[in-house]
């Protein structure tokens, strides 16, 4: 024991009042853990005391793991080691007459660790005035070491444990919380089920373990199919079972886990699993199985219902979006038929402008949002022929120059019918209709726009439509046969067509010509 100084001489610092620092993420706290308790003070014989007390005590089913350290030195280095510590039994006096004050300054203002409770424990109170010391630290209890009973120590060491664990439920729902503000904005983004139940996975398991490093989780999703329940998309353990019947491949008790939350239409858990079932309005239903690999707590359970909450509401956006998508499809694609009809084109000329459109753009490498939205936007590139008189329409010679402005003014007819709405598809389809006869070196009408002043998905259709129309029957001329076309494509390449695009598509011609076959 060091020797002491005169009360007078034990300065205590007045209280912050600037902001402190943010605090440093908390250490998660481990469910199925002992709970840490740290003994600091320089009189050795007083740890197996109070090991001796504390041993046998058991708090939320838990019992208590001891870490020793003998001075402040020691109490840092194993506050940095241990920073999930619940309670630290801290002597005032040891290297210095306030080395343990010290030590409580930095848990709170070095560590930013609100959490740890901190009994400090003195031999000589009268040199530290217990309410001196309360006023000017951020302390949980103060204790005299002589008059503190077996009882005592045990009631302070609950009391601690209690109010940390408080403070640790609050703080674990705080983050959780947030974790699920950020999981579930991303959930909206997705428009397909698989890729809907991947992102899932993926955050139900760092909304239970948000540690950087943390294994992939042991889930998986299935939906029923034909009275079968399949897994469409999986992670960890699962990883490997994606397509595979439920009954086929997993255990039993799964099995019986996934069919009893479909048989009550309800979320189950267990002590270890989550199995969240979610009906959507069209009659799909699907199961989201997550093994946490430890024991959930009450506050899992409750993010574990919120975020599920989400997740229903993200499988009905999905639907919706799928329901808007097929109805604007479907007025799309019916526009562009009633112009083919109208125009003598016998085929599905819409119908292969679309797809092969779609496939360009995909070896073009535009995203997939961007493929899906020319494929619905492209069978409208003609919808401006409307306005065209059906004598310049169908004529089987060839025009003359004013006939030949009349057709031309289809391009800006179309733009004019689409563009009145802010519909995307529809927009796109009117800056299709207007830009699709441009040619890439200048030459095209109606703006003579060249390059890459020509928006690539008017690029993209300008050179599926040519090869559709070369290809097929019109009232104007009989079909040319595939090589002939490709020939001609060849030959346009870097004046009609971008000449990028043309390369990929020689470069891919099968796969254009199987679409083709597809609609004849």
């Amino acid at each position: 024991m060091s020797s002491h100084a005169h009360p007078s001489d034990l300065l205590f610092p007045t209280p912050r009042t600037d902001p402190l620092p943010p605090q440093t993420p908390r250490a998660p706290i481990h469910p199925d853990g002992a709970w840490k308790i740290m003994v600091i003070d320089d009189d050795p014989d007083l740890h197996p005391l109070t090991r001796l007390v504390l041993k046998d005590l058991v708090f939320d089913g838990r019992p208590m793991s001891f870490i020793h350290g003998y001075s402040g030195a020691d109490a840092r280095q194993l506050l940095r080691q241990h920073p999930d510590t619940a309670v630290i039994l801290l002597d005032v006096m040891m290297e210095s007459d306030r080395e343990g004050l010290e030590v409580v300054r930095y848990i709170r203002e070095t560590l930013h660790n609100p959490w740890l409770r901190i009994i400090l424990r003195t031999g000589q109170p009268g040199l530290a005035p217990e309410a001196e010391v309360i006023a000017a630290y951020d302390i949980n209890d103060y204790k005299d070491k002589v008059n503190l009973s077996n009882q005592g120590l045990i009631t302070a060491v609950t009391a601690g444990l209690r109010t940390f664990k408080l403070l640790d439920t609050i703080d674990s729902t705080r983050q959780g919380l947030r974790r699920i503000i950020a999981a579930s904005r991303n959930l909206y983004e997705f428009h397909s089920v698989s890729q809907l139940a991947e992102a899932i996975l993926v955050q139900f398991g760092h909304l239970l373990n948000p540690e950087p490093a943390a294994p992939t989780p042991d889930a998986f999703a299935a939906a029923v199919k034909h009275g079968m329940l399949r897994i469409h998309a999986a992670s960890g353990a699962y990883a490997g079972l994606v397509g595979q019947a439920v009954d086929e491949v997993l255990s039993s008790s799964v099995v019986g886990l996934t069919w009893r939350a479909l048989r009550e239409r309800s979320h189950q858990f267990t002590e270890r699993a989550f199995i969240g079932y979610f009906h959507a309005r069209n009659g799909m239903e699907n199961l989201i199985y997550l093994d946490a690999h430890r024991r959930l707590n009450e506050v899992d359970t409750d993010l574990i219902e919120v975020f599920s909450a989400n997740i229903a509401t993200s499988f009905e956006q999905l639907l919706l979006h799928r329901e808007i998508v097929k109805t604007q499809k479907d007025v799309t694609f019916t526009l562009g038929e009633v112009i083919e009809t109208r125009s003598g084109e016998a085929g599905q000329h819409v119908r292969r402008v679309a797809e092969n459109s779609r496939l360009l753009a995909q070896l073009a490498g535009l995203s997939h949002d961007a493929c899906e939205l020319l494929r619905m936007a492209s069978p409208m590139h003609d919808l401006g022929k409307i306005g065209i008189p059906d004598a310049i329409l169908n004529k089987a010679g060839p025009l003359t120059n004013e006939e030949w402005a009349i057709m031309r003014s289809h391009t800006q007819i179309g733009q004019q019918v689409l563009g009145a709405t802010d519909q995307e598809i529809i927009q796109t389809g009117a800056l299709i209709c207007a830009q699709h006869h441009e040619k890439w070196d200048g030459t095209g009408y109606p703006h003579r726009l060249a390059g890459e002043q020509i928006h690539i998905f008017a690029r993209i259709t300008s050179l599926i439509d040519v090869f559709d129309a070369l290809t097929h029957k019109r009232t104007y001329k009989p079909a040319w046969s595939v090589e002939a076309a490709l020939e001609q494509i060849k030959k346009d390449r870097g004046t009609h067509f971008d000449p990028r695009l043309v390369d990929l598509f020689l470069e891919n011609i099968p796969q254009f010509l199987e679409i083709q076959q597809a609609f004849e």
